[in-house]
């Protein structure tokens, strides 16, 4: 008796327990949330167009449809260099775009980005991940109402197209070149006129010789642009864009209201982003530039005299800046050491290596000229 008395009573506590759980469980139903979000990039590049597409779509994949991010190209809701402030203004709760176009707002803004002779890809994320970038940014661009999340990178990007050949420091005096960042600042210092041009305006302004060179990111977008249509000099490298990063900027209300689900599905699907964007050009590069040196693009290496006067001037102006620019010091103090550290790492590791197959194999564009 005592027994089937125990079991009695356990069978009536679990169905109490059942009872009591299930509104629980009815209050945790995830919400259906509607976001927007601007990008930088026209939809004609499906590399980095088409990456924000399909984090839109991993996150609704990941949340059942419950929280959905809808894309916007340049133009549709706000102007591709103005996505920054339709972030911060909460016109748009996110918006992909890349943090140096902004730079007229604070020089630290670059950071998040690229820095002329600066980190490549791969020591980029490190920085960010693990050499404490992330944090520094993320504290930066809170003063802007802006979280971030790295997203994207392109991979070390071409110098850009020219309607004359460049042969001295002499041909840079007065040219007119799209390039936006610290990039066009030691530029400036070289002698040219930087313009800062959207991506969807660079061809027009090209045709017209509104400017005299452009550059853009590399051999799969430029193709896409149609840059050597008009401009047949393509040069290398773009030692202003080493490794790129993307970032995806969320208006701060926007990001403390999500769910903590949803922050970690929308982490994780812009963490696969980057890593499938950077390979998405670097397998895609190589045929591009084939085809593109096929339809006439010469290709043409940066003369020695050049770098070296951009790399002093770029030295120079970080110089400058971190004295009369507190935000922009306390980012460069902890970029520039870790930068050192990963020279001397990579000229070791991967360094050498890399110069010896290099150099046993044609130089870039060599076989390509041949066929």
């Amino acid at each position: 008796m005592q027994r089937r008395s125990f079991l009695k009573k356990a069978g009536s506590a679990g169905i109490a327990t059942v009872a009591i759980a299930a509104p629980a469980i009815a209050q945790t139903v995830a919400p259906e949330i509607r976001w927007r979000c601007a990008s930088s990039f026209p939809k004609a590049l499906d590399t980095i167009f088409g990456m924000s597409e399909f984090m839109s779509k991993r996150v609704s994949d990941a949340t059942g449809g419950k929280f959905q991010i809808r894309m916007f190209a340049p133009g549709e809701i706000v102007p591709a260099l103005q996505v920054a402030d339709a972030v911060q203004a909460g016109t748009v709760e996110c918006g992909h775009t890349a943090s140096y176009y902004y730079v007229g707002k604070n020089t630290a803004f670059a950071f998040e980005t690229t820095m002329p002779f600066g980190l490549n890809a791969r020591q980029h994320n490190a920085w960010l991940y693990f050499g404490g970038g992330k944090q520094l940014v993320s504290d930066f661009l809170r003063e802007y109402n802006i979280h971030t999340i790295t997203f994207g990178n392109t991979g070390a990007q071409m110098g850009g197209w020219f309607r004359k050949e460049i042969r001295t420091l002499a041909d840079m005096k007065g040219l007119k070149m799209r390039i936006p960042g610290f990039g066009g600042r030691v530029f400036a210092a070289l002698g040219a006129v930087p313009q800062n041009i959207a991506a969807g305006e660079i061809y027009q302004a090209l045709e017209r010789g509104t400017i005299d060179a452009a550059e853009w990111v590399g051999p799969q977008d430029d193709e896409k642009l149609g840059f050597f249509k008009v401009a047949k000099n393509y040069y290398y490298p773009g030692w202003w864009e080493p490794g790129p990063g993307l970032s995806l900027y969320i208006n701060i209300k926007a990001w403390e209201a999500l769910p903590a689900e949803y922050k970690a599905v929308l982490e994780a699907a812009c963490a696969e982003g980057n890593i499938r964007l950077l390979a998405d050009y670097d397998n895609k590069n190589p045929a591009a530039l084939q085809r593109l040196v096929n339809q006439g693009a010469v290709l043409r290496a940066y003369p020695r005299d050049i770098m070296q006067a951009a790399f002093k001037a770029a030295e120079q102006i970080y110089a400058e800046e971190a004295e009369k620019n507190p935000a922009f010091k306390k980012i460069y103090d902890n970029w520039r050491a870790f930068r050192t550290d990963q020279y001397r790492w990579f000229r070791v590791g991967e360094g050498t290596f890399e110069q010896f197959m290099y150099g046993s194999l044609s130089s870039p564009g060599a076989s390509a000229a041949k066929k």
